[in-house]
């Protein structure tokens, strides 16, 4: 995993057309997504629909990557992230374990200290529509940005811990980061999707983060 340093972020939505600043504490984020591999060998599931072990875990539901993180931290010995009642899941802050970046994390490690839609060009750092062959690829096939941090454009949209809109979408979560089908505007470190958190699809996945 990655450490990042705190900091400010500032997040903008192009749908509602405003914008909020986030302060940041220090965290750490995984430097890939979540691999087929380390999915199976923490829930014993291979769920994608393309099978390879280095390639990222996808047709994950928002669910899912929750019940993963909190397997991950019960194997590491840390106090898991999340308390699961049903369909409710509450974050504990105060808890060590693994769990999923929030968006505001999610973008500013995506950004790594620059200010443009993209940390380098964008056939370099991801595979997108135009390059990906219709298919994902292994992680970390790309160039990385300037933090150490891989695929975080391109490949597989990443859950984020959001709701996206409560009041007009529910419980409707956050992704980030666009995937293999997209088109090039939707792997930009602004973009933000949504998605139901019961929602699987070939091109979703995530990446793992943790506080301090």
């Amino acid at each position: 995993m990655v450490a990042v340093a705190a900091g400010r972020v500032r997040l903008s939505d192009r749908r509602t057309e405003r914008s909020w600043a986030v302060d940041l504490a220090p965290y750490r984020i995984g430097a890939v997504a979540v691999t087929q591999e380390q999915y199976l060998s923490v829930t014993g599931l291979r769920p994608s629909s393309v099978e390879g072990d280095r390639s990222p875990v996808e047709g994950v539901s928002w669910f899912d990557a929750v019940g993963f993180c909190n397997a991950l931290s019960e194997r590491a010995g840390l106090a898991p992230a999340y308390r699961v009642d049903g369909s409710a899941v509450e974050w504990d802050v105060s808890a060590d374990g693994y769990r999923l970046p929030t968006e505001a994390e999610w973008e500013y490690a995506c950004r790594a200290g620059t200010s443009g839609p993209r940390y380098g060009e964008l056939d370099e750092i991801a595979w997108y529509r135009g390059n990906s062959g219709g298919r994902v690829h292994e992680v970390g096939g790309k160039v990385p940005n300037a933090w150490g941090l891989y695929d975080m454009l391109g490949n597989t949209w990443d859950w984020c811990w959001d709701v996206y809109d409560a009041e007009v979408y529910g419980e409707y979560r956050v992704l980030r980061g666009g995937g293999w089908s997209d088109q090039h505007w939707s792997c930009r470190a602004s973009v933000r999707r949504r998605s139901h958190p019961t929602f699987r699809i070939d091109d979703v996945g995530f990446r793992v983060a943790r506080s301090g």
